[in-house]
């Protein structure tokens, strides 16, 4: 219901956003450190973070929020009093335990500012939770390194699969066994998208699973030669050289890195990156400027 409503209400380019589709999914949105930063899997039906709010993605009937820096969460509001207005269905938002008080008390107070209902659900979550989406997806939060609590999300495909030992069983034998109450399927999982949001590297290192995601989505806020990644990773970001070291770790179909500091123009970011890693990742890696 709430994609046929979008599709009735026109679009607005009030947000900037670059795409990339890969396979079945296309992720789109934009990120940019101390700017905005705001991601969208549609065929998944679910958002990253919102520093601000594309019109396109007010249909998503869902948002994970990493953490609570303006950056990544001030258009909670507008996402969702817009929903509200096109009368779509009340929105879903996960995000950290510590995060879900002051978030609701910001929504009263842009209610009683707006005179205007802002109804939707807050999920809390820890670290190592798991949300089921439906049969088929689940979405696990992991923790992050940062200044402030923050998670990362992993995205799994989740199949039930035959197990080995009973592979060369007729469908017939295979349905006896499943009929006397013995399981004989495994549950499989893939990796399909994985989310850091803002991080130190120790967010990668202590979820390997990340780097086995069909698609990575994470940051690299700073890629001069001369800024310390002492003082980078204190403050919870990475810089070009964690990338570089981590080169081998990367199984990734795609790596998306965006969340560029503001001190950094394009072409600057496209000359640091590729002097450091000529050939892309063998063309994985994707800069998001």
């Amino acid at each position: 219901m709430d994609s046929q409503l979008a599709e009735t209400i026109g679009s607005v380019d009030n947000a900037p956003t670059l795409e990339l589709a890969h396979g079945n999914l296309t992720i789109d949105g934009y990120s940019r450190a101390a700017v905005q930063t705001y991601w969208r899997i549609a065929e998944l039906k679910i958002g990253f973070d919102l520093g601000a709010q594309p019109w396109d993605h007010m249909a998503l009937p869902r948002y994970f929020v990493s953490h609570t820096h303006l950056d990544h969460v001030a258009a909670l509001p507008s996402y969702v009093a817009r929903r509200r207005m096109m009368k779509m269905d009340r929105p879903t938002i996960y995000l950290p335990e510590s995060a879900v008080s002051p978030v609701d008390s910001m929504l009263k107070a842009f209610s009683r500012l707006d005179r205007g209902r802002l109804p939707c659900e807050l999920i809390p979550l820890t670290a190592h939770q798991e949300i089921e989406l439906s049969r088929e997806l689940v979405v696990t939060a992991i923790p992050m390194k940062h200044t402030v609590p923050s998670l990362g999300f992993i995205v799994w495909d989740r199949r039930r699969k035959l197990k080995p030992e009973y592979a060369e069983l007729t469908g017939e034998q295979i349905r006896d066994i499943k009929m006397s109450g013995v399981d004989v399927t495994n549950e499989v999982r893939i990796p399909l998208i994985a989310y850091t949001g803002d991080t130190a590297p120790q967010g990668l290192d202590t979820n390997p699973d990340v780097y086995r995601a069909k698609i990575l989505i994470t940051e690299m806020t700073f890629v001069a030669p001369e800024h310390r990644k002492e003082k980078i990773h204190k403050h919870g970001h990475m810089h070009l050289d964690d990338i570089v070291a981590r080169r081998d770790d990367f199984q990734n179909e795609v790596v998306i890195c965006g969340h560029f500091s503001t001190r950094y123009n394009d072409s600057q970011i496209r000359r640091w990156v590729d002097k450091a890693i000529p050939d892309r990742l063998d063309g994985r890696l994707h800069l998001w400027i």
